[in-house]
């Protein structure tokens, strides 16, 4: 479903900045395998740098990067042009202000959710081509999941409500309660 939605194809080349033992690293390697898509990877001292991160993903004609805000900011900080580049973001929360730089920039930007116990995301939200205004939200389930906002007893909360959230399908680690 990740090739689906967010999206990567042949012609993607995505530029891959985690370290391998980090599970979104089964995204950056596993997923453009699978689609046929190019993986330029980033060693540890490029993706800690925003310029030369910027001069790798030039080079490389980047057109896909999944990283956390503080990587994005890494990259605001250089210079970097997101014009055009699928940014995926998650790890962290997604600061309104990056957001809008990343949207008025040009780049086709989706929050990416999901703890390390669901391998990789759980829920995805596309932001569009207007910078958001206000809290950006963790988005709909992916494919095979499903989520659920609950109160202290574990009853469903109503629309607008505070809870906990709970997160139940195939991408939730085997044994995790």
């Amino acid at each position: 479903s990740m090739r689906r939605d967010p999206g990567l194809g042949p012609s993607d080349v995505l530029c891959a900045v985690v370290t391998l033992s980090f599970d979104i690293a089964g995204y950056e390697m596993y997923v453009p395998l699978a689609s046929g898509a190019t993986i330029a990877v980033a060693d540890r001292e490029t993706a800690q740098d925003g310029r030369d991160l910027a001069a790798l993903m030039k080079q490389a004609g980047a057109t896909v990067l999944q990283a956390t805000p503080s990587t994005y900011r890494l990259l605001k900080a250089s210079g970097f042009d997101p014009k055009g580049l699928k940014a995926l973001v998650g790890g962290e929360l997604f600061p309104v202000d990056l957001a809008a730089w990343l949207v008025e920039s040009g780049a086709t930007v989706v929050n990416c959710y999901g703890p390390t116990e669901t391998t990789i995301w759980s829920t995805l939200h596309p932001l569009g081509s207007r910078a958001p205004s206000g809290a950006i939200p963790i988005g709909k389930p992916m494919d095979n999941t499903t989520v659920y906002i609950v109160d202290a007893s574990g009853e469903p909360c109503a629309v607008g409500v505070f809870g906990e959230l709970l997160i139940g399908g195939a991408g939730v680690a085997r044994g995790y309660l």
